[in-house]
């Protein structure tokens, strides 16, 4: 292994490392980053930042596996049944407090961490963390928003910490007969989706989590949690009816939802609401005390497909049932949009959709593949609850499925980004449009001519006009042509939705590669992961691009990849048993 390749994939799916680098790991109630040249940072969903723990610096070679880390003696696991990890072979320096829940949160003067026995403990206002050496030398650490919580944690032995975690790693080996890249790969995209599955202090459900660099305040999202969720819909989809419960309760009267629903804890909330109504630019942006981000236009889309998903898989039609005057709620809005009466709804010009840093506006690709699928939600499973709003809805989806090609079609033959004609059109080719394929709006000829586009332009290997190599999969190629429609990152060509690769997106064309019967969906499937090898990246990324720094680890819906892999197993699987696949 040469400096050049700072992490390596081994045949078991697990990865090595000669040079230490952040390992971020997330359970349902535990989460932080682990430096082995001596740091942990810990956090706990719901409350924020609890401790900084120091240790002597760690020795590689380093072995990553999801919420583990083996360095020689030295061994860190985290446990999934309550908010606990262990250390061992690691010798402690020091434990410090944290001073505010979240860099928005009131800075504290922390309590002196005590000494009761062979502990240390130290106490915040919205938590506690304790750190125990026991007798064969292991330190076992505990977090909780109470002393009982944390209390929980140190019950567990260390070798259930252990079993616990190395079962969790088990669990998302889904692809064990894969060589080492395909493997580790498959390895942490379910990593992401299954981790993103949070607890509450009594072990209730308590949202699907974005990633681990969003929780803070604690909070749940529409769009990120259905992408995460594609994996757990085939292997938790009780959690998935949770999380549709819990996104209900952010849907207002007349169909507006926020980017996410606020999830947290009685301290960290306090502290983010003194903080929302004190600054101007987020009490703006945030007009509820459960919003985060308010009225974002693909969000209550995302709800109905996440329904239409769940009904699918599971038969339970109480999901639709149970919310039916919600889903007529958001029915009645989209049709609001349709301006000028094609059935395609006419987003306003803002940043509220997944381009969170682009006023996208005008017919958009991305939104109206959402709408056309929410669309033939309502249409087929509806009909028992209102036949009458269920044709009108199936009027609506010919309507906008007829019309489609002529208001969007660019000459290149994709689909525009956005805009209307006559006005202005954004007319680069996106990943995101694959809304469009996935959800049915487009004939089946018609997406394998825009995968061939896809695979021509936006595969950074067969684009030589981007200056950077083979690197991954742009999310938009060529760059946006009108500066006036991008802000804060995106508007640095090939940077966050401006061109980099986004792992979930890549997850999507490799899932419409694989659906439609086309060659060439394992490179989407692991490019991103190779050049997160390359870079010592360990957990799934959020984005990234050559010139500038990645996105944070461990984003929950990344997982796509995981759920493209159980979803199109056999074909995959047949390829690496015919020798199809080069790792």
């Amino acid at each position: 292994m040469s400096d050049k390749t700072p992490a390596t994939p081994r045949p078991d799916g697990l990865v090595e490392t000669v040079h230490p680098v952040q390992m971020a790991f997330m359970a349902p109630r535990l989460q932080g980053d682990f430096y082995p040249e001596g740091q942990l940072k810990l956090s706990l969903w719901g409350c924020g930042q609890m401790a900084n723990i120091f240790v002597e610096c760690w020795e590689g070679p380093y072995v990553h596996a999801p919420n583990r880390l083996v360095a020689g003696a030295q061994e860190l696991h985290v446990a999934q049944s309550a908010p606990v990890l262990l250390m061992r072979g690691a010798r402690l320096k020091a434990v410090r407090p944290a001073r505010r829940c979240a860099w928005w949160g009131t800075l504290t003067t922390p309590e002196k961490v005590r000494r009761q026995g062979r502990r240390r403990i130290a106490v915040t206002p919205w938590g506690v963390t304790i750190v125990e050496s026991r007798d064969n030398g292991d330190i076992v650490i505990a977090a909780g928003a109470s002393a009982a919580e944390a209390e929980r944690g140190l019950s567990l032995t260390s070798d259930q910490i252990i079993a616990e975690c190395a079962a969790h790693s088990a669990r998302c080996d889904i692809l064990p007969g894969a060589g080492p890249l395909m493997r580790s790969m498959a390895i942490q995209s379910t990593h992401a989706s299954l981790s993103s599955i949070r607890r509450a202090e009594d072990g209730s459900f308590l949202g699907l989590a974005a990633g681990q660099a969003y929780s803070a305040p604690t909070r749940t999202y529409y769009r990120d949690g259905y992408w995460t969720l594609q994996a757990l819909l085939f292997l938790e989809p009780k959690v998935v009816r949770e999380q549709i419960d819990l996104l209900a309760t952010g849907i207002q009267p007349d169909g507006e939802a926020p980017s996410g629903v606020i999830l947290t804890g009685p301290k960290q909330g306090e502290e983010w609401e003194k903080f929302r109504v004190t600054a101007p630019e987020y009490k703006m942006e945030h007009l509820r005390r459960t919003d985060w981000w308010s009225d974002h236009f693909d969000s209550p889309l995302f709800f109905i497909l996440t329904i239409g998903d769940y009904l699918r898989v599971t038969g339970d039609e109480r999901a639709l049932s149970d919310h039916w005057q919600t889903v007529k709620a958001i029915f009645a809005r989209y049709k609001g949009f349709d301006s000028f009466g094609t059935g395609l709804p006419v987003k306003p010009r803002h940043d509220r959709d997944w381009a969170d840093n682009v006023y996208r506006h005008g017919y958009v690709a991305y939104d109206i593949g959402l709408w056309i699928g929410a669309l033939d939600v309502i249409a087929t499973h509806g009909k028992t609850l209102d036949a009458t709003v269920a044709q009108e809805a199936r009027a609506l989806a010919e309507k906008a499925r007829a019309n489609l090609d002529a208001a969007m079609l660019t000459p290149s033959g994709w689909y525009q980004d956005y805009g209307l004609q006559g006005d202005f059109v954004e007319d680069h080719l996106t990943l995101d449009s694959l809304t469009l394929l996935r959800f049915g709006a487009v004939s089946a000829d018609r997406a394998r001519t825009v995968l061939g586009h896809v695979a021509d332009l936006l595969e950074t290997r067969n684009n030589d006009r981007q200056p950077y190599g083979d690197w991954g999969v742009m999310c938009a190629w060529p760059p946006f042509k009108r500066p006036a429609d991008t802000r804060a990152k995106s508007a640095f060509a090939y940077r966050y939705h401006n061109g980099s690769d986004w792992p979930y997106l890549s997850g999507l064309y490799a899932e419409q590669r694989l659906h439609f019967g086309l060659d060439g969906w394992d490179y989407p499937l692991t490019r991103w992961w190779k050049t997160s090898l390359e870079n010592g990246w360990i957990g799934s990324v959020e984005y990234f691009s050559p010139p500038f720094a990645r996105g944070s680890l461990l984003q929950g819906w990344t997982g796509m990849h995981a759920a493209a892999i159980l979803e199109y197993r056999d074909v995959i699987e047949a390829a690496i048993a015919e020798g199809r696949l080069t790792d």
